[in-house]
């Protein structure tokens, strides 16, 4: 994996579990359901730009070969 999208992968994943963690907390607390489905966005969206990021790395490694 290239060195840089391995970086930037890592540091969204921390960035996701925090949100995970946020989100949790919420639940426990019993936060309005609107506020956690908004949440809940914004993780699948943080995912989603790590899926982009380990694509573009296995387009520049694996598929140019």
């Amino acid at each position: 994996m290239k060195e840089e999208i391995k970086k930037k992968a890592i540091r969204r994943l921390k960035i996701v579990e925090g949100q995970v963690r946020g989100l949790q907390k919420m639940i426990e607390e019993e936060k309005y359901c609107v506020d956690i489905i908004t949440q809940t966005s914004a993780v699948k969206e943080a995912l989603s730009g790590v899926q982009d990021l380990i694509l573009e790395n296995h387009l520049h490694t694996h598929v140019v070969d």
